[in-house]
């Protein structure tokens, strides 16, 4: 039992620390930097969209006000059933660069993203969600690492605007560690999954992603590292959002999340192979030990409660419970924004949302076994 609780402990303190600070020295002692140059090939915006009524007029004025040659640029919507005024408002633009196709149908967005990309007329296709805000330089930030001839695919960085709610905070937090990896990663060979919010790949590295995947921002960048090229981070490349505020919004997303990597370790399971695959440590030291993190921690507690006569195992189960009730006082007070529990609030966000993204990893691979999750998709949230 004593091996067991320190092997547990062990697996959870590299999952989360140990693997961080081995990335920051393996990239600074081995770094692979990527030949960047101020080129402008031509480019096939795609967005797969689904009732983007309130967001869709913003973004295709966003995107036309681009600072890239207009005749590199073509801009492919694909509507996927949409039934509220988005076919509508995409049709009032009068601009060449727009090519919008209306699918009555409700497929889902990887078959709206296949045909979208079979139909696009250009070298790289950068990929685009309907919500975010990107600054005018944008794409040509991306796009300059294509000048590497090693580089299949590049990732710009979502950038969440600040919100004073504990949910936000935490998820703005989880995120700038996120992107930490997701930098470091790339430095010494690749990221494992692209930002949704803006990515982009050469067209001759598009393999038709089936319509049961969630995550075409993982899928995509895998099949792009196993043809032998890079998918690598831009921290330059930004897109502007809103932190979730509702931690219901964020649990429902990081569970679809986390359904998705499931698919992708069954369907890239030879990506483990440290003999074969340029990413497999990273693969399994970020990804596969943050989905059996919740179980070890699980375990952690029935261990701790069979060592509890022994006073060192004792303290470490009331250090354990300590901090799952701050988890539960975060998600109680929450919503307050004054006062001295808005000080509690605040001490307890990071409890709060360590547990509730945990809590979404169990939701996910309990889907996952049971083959729940829908592949269309919902609003993440409505306009803030």
């Amino acid at each position: 039992m004593i091996v067991m609780f320190w092997l547990f402990i062990g697996l959870i303190l590299y999952c989360y620390f140990g693997y961080p600070i081995l990335l920051a020295i393996v990239s600074s002692l081995f770094p692979h930097p990527v030949s960047k140059e101020n080129i402008k090939p031509k480019i096939s915006i795609v967005i797969s969209v689904w009732n983007e009524q309130d967001v869709i007029s913003q973004k295709i004025s966003n995107l036309l006000a681009l600072r890239y040659p207009s005749d590199h640029m073509e801009i492919l919507i694909g509507s996927d059933g949409s039934d509220d005024g988005t076919n509508e408002i995409i049709r009032s633009f009068n601009d060449d660069r727009i090519r919008f196709l209306e699918f009555k149908e409700r497929r889902g967005k990887m078959a709206v993203l296949n045909e979208l990309v079979s139909m696009s007329r250009h070298e790289i296709i950068v990929f685009n969600d309907a919500r975010q805000e990107l600054p005018d330089d944008a794409i040509s930030k991306l796009v300059s690492n294509f000048a590497d001839p090693h580089v299949g695919c590049v990732s710009g960085e979502l950038v969440f605007r600040k919100k004073d709610g504990a949910t936000a905070q935490g998820i703005n937090l989880y995120w700038e560690y996120e992107k930490f990896m997701r930098n470091h990663e790339a430095r010494i060979h690749s990221m494992l999954g692209a930002t949704g919010a803006m990515y982009a790949i050469r067209k001759n590295l598009y393999h038709p992603v089936p319509h049961h995947i969630v995550l075409d921002d993982m899928y995509i960048p895998f099949r792009v590292i196993e043809q032998g090229y890079r998918a690598i981070f831009e921290p330059e490349a930004k897109a502007y959002d809103n932190a979730a505020e509702n931690p219901q919004e964020e649990y429902r997303r990081k569970t679809r999340t986390l359904f998705g990597n499931l698919q992708i370790f069954q369907i890239f399971g030879r990506m483990f192979n440290p003999f074969k695959s340029p990413i497999a440590v990273q693969l399994f030291s970020h990804k596969f030990l943050r989905i059996l993190a919740p179980f070890l921690m699980i375990g952690l507690i029935g261990i701790n409660l069979v060592l509890i006569k022994q006073k060192f195992y004792a303290i470490v189960l009331v250090m354990q419970i300590s901090f799952y009730l701050m988890a539960v006082i975060g998600f109680l007070t929450k919503g307050l924004k004054r006062g001295i529990f808005h000080k509690i609030t605040k001490l307890c966000y990071i409890p709060y949302v360590f547990c509730l993204l945990n809590l979404s990893v169990l939701t996910g691979c309990w889907r996952f076994l049971n083959s729940k999750q829908d592949i269309t998709w919902e609003k993440a949230r409505k306009n803030q």
